[in-house]
């Protein structure tokens, strides 16, 4: 069985690798292989403030939480365009922790949604039998479909009915890295051109693709310091390809189509395994360059709030600092005040040398290990494919230069500060 949350990429990704690697090496299939959702209905109460009962609001039942802020917080140079988002949580009985997650509920790209549509050759009104009733065709594909992303389902039928040579030779190799970097910027729309010839009945292609999944986003705020609302910190996926603009489902749904005042579908994602120590006299060290500043934005706020006494030290870079340094006001703010007692920053196109947050935890290794050794909690928000990686390794370094051992004790080290849950990652 392959487990994991529909929400995030690689969706149960290793219970499939696993699988294809058992069949490679000459191992038969008794059974087809489950794939299992595990995401939670709904957040688990957390003791300080949530109330008694279960809340209302899941996945299948988002809150419709008012916008209060959208803003960008990059700059006009930047290559990138970076969000705020504010929303107030109303009469919801929603309580959320820092660390926790945000669900969010988009809503299709309407222009896809009418290319999509022409493509099938139907009207918009075309209704549709979904689970005993008559929907139309356009409210289903903008509400209840995915259509940013592909399915397997449809791909392995587009493969069968076109014959696509290059389709079906990443489908025959069972190669899932060489089937993501096939698919990747492609939508639903991209596959069906394959072949101009191919006719698919609207209720046949809707058989074909997966219901919308929500996305989830940490949470930037602290309940404490932003009481009644939740913040997120949110990049807007944006790209051109095959002569059409892309963007992101979520991100640039809440960027172009949800201003202040709308309402979108919101739902909190428990992160217990992301939490501030409970001990408030303990230093924290953060690490998260980008959007991954979001949650320490929140504890950050959470600290002040609680007047922890405990030593903060933060780590953050992007690409340039005149564009690109996130939250830089409230940053400032932190170190005048004594909150945030140490701040480096990385920012890698300001030099001709490009430098990491990895760089500056190695240039500061000697304090960063004493941190550790006197207890600290060291936490790590962000890309998973190669800054969290990156960062593990310097951390290893660091332990080794500073700490006088070898790269087993390492080792050993790193994994009892995860044992101790003083080794924290929330990485995507």
């Amino acid at each position: 069985m392959a487990l994991g949350e529909t929400s995030y990429d690689g969706y149960g990704k290793a219970g499939r690798d696993i699988d294809a690697r058992r069949e490679a090496q000459g191992a038969t299939r008794t059974v087809d292989r489950p794939n299992s959702d595990v995401a939670p209905e709904a957040p688990a109460a957390t003791p300080a403030r949530a109330a008694s009962k279960r809340s209302p609001w899941n996945r299948k039942n988002p809150y419709r939480a008012t916008v209060l802020a959208n803003s960008v917080l990059s700059g006009p140079e930047s290559t990138k365009e970076v969000r705020h988002y504010a929303f107030a949580l109303g009469d919801s009985g929603l309580n959320y922790d820092v660390g926790d997650g945000l669900g969010v509920k988009p809503v299709n790209n309407p222009e896809l949604v009418d290319a999509l549509i022409g493509r099938v050759g139907v009207s918009p009104d075309t209704t549709v039998a979904v689970k005993g009733a008559e929907q139309r065709l356009d409210e289903l594909l903008t509400h209840s479909y995915e259509i940013g992303v592909p399915s397997m389902d449809l791909l392995e039928t587009v493969a069968e009915r076109t014959g696509d040579d290059e389709l079906c030779h990443v489908l025959s190799t069972g190669d899932r890295e060489a089937l993501d970097a096939w698919t990747w910027g492609k939508d639903v729309l991209d596959v069906l051109a394959l072949d101009d010839k191919l006719a698919l009945e609207p209720a046949e292609l809707l058989g074909l693709l997966r219901p919308l999944q929500h996305r989830v986003y940490s949470i930037s705020s602290s309940p404490l310091a932003h009481e009644g609302t939740v913040h997120l910190t949110v990049s807007s996926v944006r790209y051109r390809s095959a002569a059409r603009d892309r963007g992101g489902v979520c991100s640039t749904f809440l960027a172009d189509r949800v201003p202040e005042g709308a309402t979108v579908g919101v739902f909190l994602s428990a992160n217990k395994s992301f939490r501030l120590p409970t001990d408030d006299d303990a230093s924290v060290i953060m690490v998260g360059p980008g959007t991954g500043i979001a949650p320490f934005r929140a504890f950050l706020h959470e600290r002040r709030a609680r007047n922890a006494s405990g030593r903060n030290w933060l780590f953050f870079g992007d690409q340039h600092r005149g564009s690109d340094y996130l939250y830089e006001d409230e940053l400032d703010g932190f170190s005048r005040d004594g909150v945030l007692t140490k701040l480096d920053l990385a920012f890698s196109r300001d030099q001709n040398e490009k430098i990491y947050v990895q760089h500056r935890m190695r240039e500061s290794g000697k304090e960063l290990y004493a941190w550790l050794e006197e207890g600290g909690y060291f936490y790590v928000c962000g890309d998973a494919t190669r800054m969290a990686k990156d960062v593990d390794a310097a951390l290893h370094d660091v332990i080794v230069e500073h700490g006088g051992r070898t790269s087993d004790q390492a080792d050993d080290y790193v994994a009892e500060l995860k044992r101790d849950k003083r080794y924290l990652r929330d990485v995507y």
